[in-house]
């Protein structure tokens, strides 16, 4: 006999009714004996993890995080309550990182469901981005979906040079919490603001670094879906970063489409516009878009009315100033290709653009082993230094109540496993960990 959830139970061949009875009957016992333990153990470990003093003790940190070296014989334990539903019991790489690790200095960005927070971790100094959600407003849109993929899609970020990495990610009763890469450059956007166009050395540049990433995603099966200069940020060395994942689709193959209408209104394709399937090829026609807009100051087919500018995307031919070179404008050309099937990418992605005209001064080796120097480096005096965001968000007072840890959910899976954001937390194993 096999349990499956939900009270049910799988019987062999040869049972009797009354065996049958009984069985569920005693799955039904176990499940509600099961579950009552679950919610004891629960507020137990609450209680244990707002103690600090106690947290400290060698046994309880032991009983916290599970013996990462474990016999054979615990590993079919787990197994086995797994199957009863203790799921990912021993995939504990968990530290207990919780939200007053850090100190919160400044306000760095904010979004629809909470803010960035420059953020020092108090045991080493070091500086990162916190990006802290409010679950309720998540729950209200009903963005779940687009927030676990944007953990999904960073953990199988960390290692690329032009894509912002996640060190942890912890959740509370009402926050969820993104430890990322602290990038103190300014957003390309805030750049491309003051200085209305650059030069096409720089364009060219950053269009690489760009491309470089957006191909690397795709060779991981995700569509970014979401290029605009405000989720591009550079460096304090003026490198690429791409960040923001939460648009992002997974688990498409080269051939592959989705139909998903999402996006930034400027820099929507044609075929996502005519809702239609569409497949990676839409990342290319946005690089496009931010390339046209680095080099000219707006986007292509930009209009204050956005039905008009709509109409633009669909059937207003580009038109292309005579200020930039022959092999630019012929690379705007073939990304911002009406026709998906017909724009540049469509046969072998990411190889397509690296031999096009337009980049024939960049070595790619050296630009993915960041040996290039960067055409602009933004003045930054330390980590502490916040000129290039923008002063609406790092004029705001830091609320009190983020350190605070008073309503930790513990990163224990026991309660990982319930509730919107199962297994949301994420800690690196401890011989890769960053803290």
């Amino acid at each position: 006999m096999l349990l499956g959830d939900n009270n049910m139970a799988v019987t062999e061949p040869g049972c009797d009714l009354t065996t049958y009875s009984r069985v569920r009957g005693i799955v039904s016992f176990l499940t509600a004996f099961i579950k009552e333990r679950k919610m004891g153990l629960n507020d137990f470990l609450q209680k244990l993890v707002s103690n600090p003093q106690i947290c400290q003790h060698p046994d309880v940190r032991v009983f916290l995080q599970f013996d990462q070296n474990k016999p054979e014989k615990d590993e079919q334990n787990n197994s086995a309550l797994t199957n009863l539903g203790f799921e990912n019991l021993d995939s504990s790489t968990e530290t207990l990182v919780k939200p007053s690790d850090f100190d919160y200095l400044k306000i760095i960005g904010k979004g629809s469901f909470g803010k960035v927070v420059l953020a020092r971790h108090r045991d080493n100094g070091k500086y990162f981005a916190v990006k802290v959600l409010q679950k309720k407003m998540i729950l209200k849109k009903k963005e779940q979906k687009h927030i676990m993929v944007e953990r999904s899609v960073l953990l199988k970020n960390v290692k690329h040079p032009f894509l912002v990495g996640m060190h942890y990610s912890f959740q509370t009763a009402d926050k969820l919490f993104f430890v990322l890469d602290y990038v103190n450059g300014g957003e390309l956007f805030y750049h491309l603001q003051r200085e209305r166009v650059f030069l096409e050395p720089r364009a060219r540049f950053y269009a690489a670094e760009i491309a470089s990433a957006l191909g690397y995603l795709h060779s991981l099966h995700i569509v970014y879906r979401d290029l605009k200069p405000e989720n591009i940020l550079l460096d304090s060395q003026g490198h690429i970063v791409l960040t923001d994942f939460g648009l992002c689709k997974e688990g498409l193959e080269p051939s592959g489409t989705t139909s998903t209408f999402c996006g930034t209104p400027e820099y929507l394709a044609p075929e996502v516009l005519r809702k239609q399937p569409y497949d990676r090829t839409v990342d290319w026609w946005c690089l496009g878009s931010v390339l046209y807009e680095m080099l000219y100051g707006l986007p292509p087919f930009y209009s204050r009315n956005v039905a008009e500018m709509y109409s633009n995307i669909l059937h207003k031919p580009l038109l292309l100033k005579p200020n930039v070179s022959n092999a630019a404008q012929e690379l705007l050309e073939s990304l911002l290709q009406k026709d998906p099937r017909k724009r540049l990418g469509v046969r072998e992605d990411f190889m397509e653009l690296k031999f096009h005209p337009f980049f024939l001064p960049i070595n790619w080796d050296n630009l993915l082993a960041k040996k290039m120097t960067a055409p602009f480096i933004p003045t930054v005096t330390g980590p502490t230094d916040t000129r290039h965001f923008d002063p609406e968000f790092t004029q705001q007072p830091v609320p009190s109540s983020l350190g605070k840890s008073d309503d930790l959910l513990i990163n224990s899976n026991f309660h990982e496993a319930a509730g919107a954001f199962p297994g949301f937390s994420y800690a690196p194993p401890a011989e890769d960990t960053y803290l």
